[in-house]
């Protein structure tokens, strides 16, 4: 992204922080998760709608809105569903507006798979999180010592959590209790999946001269039964994404990647001593504006096109969407 360019989005997103989308009202009966509002729909009982609001999360507590947030997470799960259903089938439909997605209804796994390529981390689950406090056998593997944080790892390491529920952590989980969760023949099917997914991302990250270093996936049943990929792909929500360029000068010296996801904000958390407890600290303006940014030059890089942003208020522009393709809520 050139300066140009960065310019005109941190103006846009200056703009338009005030009216950032938190939560939609479209009708009475909607449900709000931690980043998306889920609504049904009339005549059809099988799909849902569902809208990623710009609501921002770090640490299962939430932090504040991040303009244009919502679109990019929309618009880009999307590509990635589309880049990726050749290995599994995922709920995605139709796109509603700029912020919306008509989805299969699916019965979602009670756990999360997350894929790590590197060791790095802030979090209570992440891999240096544990490893810089001494453990090395951690989610079933053995650690060798004098690991550096944000080294690359010789395989892919996958680990696994429950599905943590609004304002709840994610717990660690062995592939045993894994197994008594969703049964041992649907992890089998799953890890593998995963794996491909993982593989795929990370071709699919350096054409885009970015290093996709860890991700998680959700993943539900169809009504046959059948494992279906749910929820979002590959986002700077549920990826960490750092820039490839620079990646090996910076490691070398001791530094932090040049990040594209939502690690930006964890880190300033961090740093001021926030790690999900207690009070958050309040996030400046300047902060938020350039997560914005992040995300949007993510997008970019990953899909090859220009970011169209769409006007705000984004609640109009959507029922506008729904009324026109006679998307009617319930």
């Amino acid at each position: 992204m050139n300066q140009d360019r960065r310019n005109l989005l941190l103006g846009l997103a200056r703009k338009n922080l005030d009216f950032a989308l938190n939560q939609t009202n479209l009708t009475s009966n909607v449900r709000y998760n931690k980043v998306r509002d889920i609504y049904a729909i009339q005549d059809d009982s099988e799909s849902l709608l569902m809208i990623t609001t710009d609501r921002g999360t770090a640490f299962d507590r939430p932090y504040g809105l991040v303009p244009y947030k919502g679109q990019v997470l929309n618009q880009l799960s999307w590509w990635w569903f589309t880049e990726t259903q050749d290995i599994v089938p995922n709920h995605a439909q139709n796109l509603l507006g700029s912020n919306g997605m008509i989805v299969q209804k699916c019965t979602p796994l009670l756990i999360e798979v997350v894929i790590r390529g590197y060791i790095t981390g802030s979090t209570e689950t992440s891999l240096w999180t544990k490893y810089a406090l001494g453990e090395r056998f951690i989610y079933g593997q053995e650690f060798p010592d004098h690991l550096q944080k944000n080294q690359i790892l010789p395989v892919p390491v996958i680990t696994l959590t429950t599905k943590g529920e609004k304002g709840k952590h994610d717990l660690p989980l062995t592939l045993a209790e894994a197994a008594e969760i969703v049964g041992a023949e649907i992890l089998e099917k799953v890890l593998d999946i995963a794996l491909k997914l993982f593989k795929r991302g990370q071709q699919l990250a350096l054409k885009g001269g970015l290093i996709l270093v860890d991700t998680k996936y959700e993943f539900g049943l169809d009504k046959n039964g059948d494992v279906v990929l749910i929820d979002e792909i590959h986002t700077p929500d549920s990826s960490r994404y750092w820039l490839r360029k620079s990646y090996a000068g910076r490691f070398a010296k001791g530094r932090e990647p040049e990040i594209r996801d939502k690690e930006y904000i964890r880190l300033i958390l961090s740093k001021q001593g926030y790690r999900g407890e207690g009070e958050m600290p309040k996030l400046k303006r300047t902060q938020l504006v350039n997560a914005a940014v992040f995300y949007i030059d993510a997008f970019e890089r990953l899909t090859g096109r220009d970011f169209m942003p769409a006007p705000y208020p984004i609640e109009l522009h959507l029922a506008e969407a729904a009324k026109r393709t006679h998307c009617v809520l319930i």
